[in-house]
């Protein structure tokens, strides 16, 4: 039987690409070479999935580092066979597969395979979706799936958005165009220093880190109070929004989120727009988890009042089954976009813009982009819109069973029901506990479970203290597929338990 990763390549695939560095380019001359090539990768990337017994090797950063910096860049291989034995031991082997029912962690999902059909497409053609002279009809599926996305979302006729390359840039240039929305044009009121950004204690880091590129003061983000399920308070947040208009100071921004990254709980999104509109204050909602809701044939209206929002982030690549990057940014009034635009003579000159030519780079950061929309384009295509929520409607429904197996288990305590598909929970091997002692298990646990391979999961801090963390979205992750790695996290506890106990002895 031929090794996982070493099938027999297709006939003349090497020899073809190992002529020349002239003939190592995509051309109408290599074509033939190309499609063997690609092939010849698919089918050793496919033996590997196939035969893929665990989520992940358990290597350590220091043991894999070796063999990768045993390679000498500069003194290439005979052709791209020899490149793909070599990388079998320095990638392959030793990835985390996001398809593995056991692979728990973080907000990685497995990918549709129209999607990765998808990607072959991109990468072959190559388009840059900054001109239309680069992407023509690219730019068009483009902006057809942004008027899909906004619509879904109800955004209104108005409605506009782009492509970008994940949930942190997506609430950037929302946070940009809310910044240049409260400045205003007049240069004597641009006093960055008073604006302030508001959002839930459980945000997203990116909503700081935005805060601090787009020059607010150190101060600007204020984290507004959580209620007992985790969700932005909505009176904390008017009585937010009153604290810093008698400052003096000037809301920016108020930053919902429908699904936070730790607990995937959807903040009061229609309480927040009665606040925001009170206080006339651009609301951006933080869709990056919760936008699967969008296509939910059972669950859309967790989303209700998103659709008062002024800009909306969502990541395909997270609750549509899509490989990464895929995400976007909506706004309700495309007008706004003006404050991203920037013309250039070689790239979209002035004139473009009468002669109606659409220019992609016009609403976005970036100027080289991938088409990366194509990815959904397909999946919907092929899969539906319906055929997609039901899947993530499945994985809702698995962490709602999740919660209830550890909620019934004397062995854990469960920290919160989850909303979407984030169960948090902390191993008690025993009642009372002492904190230090608790976090140290977490801790263990995960690096445990992590280190032999056998499940990987993630681990967060509630209120100060650690707790583990499952990400479930992978529909075809079971029950029983659950429950064998908490019996798996309960015997790294109680092992950890008795190491600590010894050391205690000791001292």
């Amino acid at each position: 039987m031929t090794p996982v990763g070493t099938r027999t390549a297709p006939a003349g695939a090497a020899s073809d690409l190992a002529t020349g560095p002239e003939h190592l380019l995509l051309g109408s001359d290599t074509a033939a070479s190309y499609a063997r090539a690609v092939v010849e990768t698919v089918l050793r990337v496919s033996d590997r999935v196939a035969a893929t017994p665990q989520a992940f090797t358990g290597i350590s950063p220091a043991a894999l580092a070796a063999e990768v910096d045993q390679v000498d860049l500069s003194r290439p291989l005979p052709d791209l066979a020899a490149a793909l034995d070599e990388l079998e031991p320095l990638y392959l082997r030793d990835a985390v597969w996001f398809h593995h029912p056991r692979y728990l962690a973080h907000l990685n999902c497995p990918v549709a395979v129209p999607a990765l059909a998808a990607e072959a497409i991109i990468a072959a053609v190559n388009s840059s979706m900054d001109t239309w002279d680069q992407s023509a009809g690219a730019t068009l599926i483009e902006r057809r799936l942004v008027d899909w996305t906004a619509d879904r979302v109800g955004l209104g006729p108005d409605a506009d958005g782009v492509f970008t390359s994940g949930g942190t840039q997506s609430n950037l240039q929302a946070l940009l165009l809310a910044r240049e929305a409260a400045a205003g044009p007049d240069a004597g009121n641009r006093d960055l220093s008073r604006l302030r950004v508001l959002a839930s204690r459980d945000a997203h880091f990116s909503v700081t880190t935005s805060a601090k590129l787009l020059g607010l003061a150190p101060e600007a983000v204020i984290a507004v109070d959580v209620d007992a399920d985790r969700r932005m308070d909505a009176a904390s947040l008017r009585r937010e929004l009153a604290a810093v208009a008698g400052q003096g100071l000037v809301p920016m921004a108020v930053v919902a989120t429908a699904g936070t990254t730790d607990f995937g709980v959807v903040d009061p999104l229609r309480a927040i727009a009665d606040a925001c509109r009170a206080a006339g204050v651009w609301l951006h909602v933080d869709a990056a988890y919760g936008c699967g809701l969008l296509v939910s044939p059972r669950r859309r209206h967790l989303l209700a009042g998103i659709e008062r929002a002024d800009s909306v982030t969502v990541d395909f690549h997270k609750s549509f089954f899509q490989p990464v990057s895929s995400s976007a940014v909506l706004v309700r009034d495309r007008a706004v976009l003006r404050h991203v635009r920037h013309h250039a003579d070689y790239l979209n000159p002035e004139r473009h813009v009468r002669r109606s030519i659409p220019n992609q780079v016009d609403k976005s950061l970036q100027t080289t982009r991938r088409f990366d929309a194509l990815k959904l384009w397909l999946t919907l295509r092929v899969m539906g819109a319906d055929g997609v929520g039901r899947l993530f409607d499945d994985v809702v429904d698995l962490a709602a069973d999740v919660a209830g197996l550890v909620a019934a288990d004397p062995r854990f305590e469960l920290a919160s029901v989850p909303e979407l598909s984030t169960v948090v929970f902390r191993c008690t091997p025993e009642p009372g506990l002492p904190e230090d002692v608790s976090d140290a298990l977490v801790l263990a646990v995960r690096e445990g479970l992590s280190a032999h391979g056998e499940a990987v999961v993630a681990s967060t801090t509630v209120d100060g203290r650690h707790h583990l963390k499952l990400t479930l979205l992978n529909p075809r992750t079971t029950l029983r597929d659950v429950a064998q790695v908490l019996d798996l996290a309960a015997v790294h506890a109680e092992r950890s338990l008795a190491v600590i106990r010894d050391e205690e002895a000791v001292r």
